[in-house]
């Protein structure tokens, strides 16, 4: 039995051994084959590389806060939820800058022709600066706080602001000006020196002379005038007066202003006649004038003579009666 269990015993370790040497043979045998393949295999060699390999689970790092130092917004951002400082709130936007843009158009802007803000605005008192420039021409600067407003605090007309006093068009006239302030006269009482309402105004001046500037610009005039010189005197007008008939009487010394009594009607009489007719034709046309006639007149009481008056410094008497011819001419240097 002992014999047996020691056979046992000595079988088992041979087979070991024969088995160890058997893999060490075979380890043996690929290792020049399969060197490369089995490297990450292997475990770490202590040294420089074992110490730069060891894990580190709580390693130093770069911490947000430390990179960026402020809170940057967005600048289309229509609400912010918290109290931003001043220099957050108006730093310049982040990016590449145009370098060929003028101030105007890098300034921040919402619209096209500038930044325009929501405002709360009166309607009464909108629309009255609106009609008052569209009316006037000026209207209060809406920059300008109510409490402030001076002579320079109007837009466009200024010079027509300071003369109508700041009237709207919701006023029906200019403002009352202050009145002005008499000389206080005392007590009724006193009868030397009581002025009552005769006393003189506080600005008041009882000069009669002009003052020394005034007496300057006086003597500068009447000098600008004197180099005028003299206007020329006008010359009497020439009056020239043409008689278109042979004698200005005839073989009985009647004047070519007689009224004829050989003409079939009683020119001389102050009735109308019986039967009258407007022409149905023209009969006759004067003609002498080279401008417009300003004024026809026939002779008073008879019409035995037509006078008229052109823009061509002329009068003429015509013969009315028989058509015949004209009397005279008289030029003057003036229209008439």
């Amino acid at each position: 039995m002992s014999a047996a269990i020691s056979s046992l015993a000595s079988y088992g370790s041979d087979s070991d051994s024969e088995n160890e040497s058997e893999s060490n043979t075979s380890t043996e045998q690929a290792d020049p084959m399969d060197s490369d393949a089995m490297v990450h295999l292997k475990p770490l060699q202590s040294g420089s590389i074992m110490s730069l390999a060891v894990l580190n689970s709580a390693p130093e790092v770069a911490v947000k806060e430390s990179v960026e130092t402020g809170t940057h917004l967005d600048p289309t951002l229509k609400e912010v939820s918290y109290n931003p400082t001043y220099e957050t709130l108006f730093a310049p936007e982040f990016g590449p800058k145009n370098p060929f843009q003028t101030q105007q158009m890098s300034a921040p802007r919402n619209m096209l022709s500038g930044y325009a803000e929501p405002a709360h605005v009166n309607d009464f008192m909108f629309e009255q600066q609106r009609r008052t420039f569209s009316t006037y021409g000026y209207a209060l600067d809406p920059s300008v706080d109510a409490q402030q407003i001076t002579t320079t605090s109007y837009i466009g007309a200024v010079d027509e602001a300071e003369k109508n006093k700041g009237l709207t068009v919701f006023e029906s006239g200019q403002k009352k000006t202050e009145k002005r302030k008499k000389v206080k006269g005392g007590e009724a009482a006193d009868i030397d020196h009581f002025l009552g309402p005769w006393a003189k105004y506080e600005d008041e001046k009882n000069v009669a002379k002009p003052t020394e500037e005034e007496k300057k610009d006086l003597e500068e005039y009447l000098a600008k005038r004197q180099k005028r010189g003299k206007r020329e005197e006008e010359s009497p007008a020439e009056e020239k007066t043409i008689l278109h008939v042979k004698d200005m009487y005839d073989y009985q010394g009647r004047s070519y202003l007689h009224v004829p009594q050989d003409v079939g009607v009683n020119l001389r009489s102050p009735d109308a006649p019986d039967k009258c007719y407007l022409p149905k034709k023209q009969i006759h046309v004067w003609s002498g004038h080279t401008k417009g006639v300003s004024a026809i007149r026939l002779f008073p009481n008879s019409g035995h003579l037509l006078l008229s008056c052109s823009m061509d410094c002329k009068i003429k008497v015509h013969k009315y009666v028989w058509l015949q011819y004209m009397l005279f001419i008289s030029t003057f240097k003036q229209c008439l």
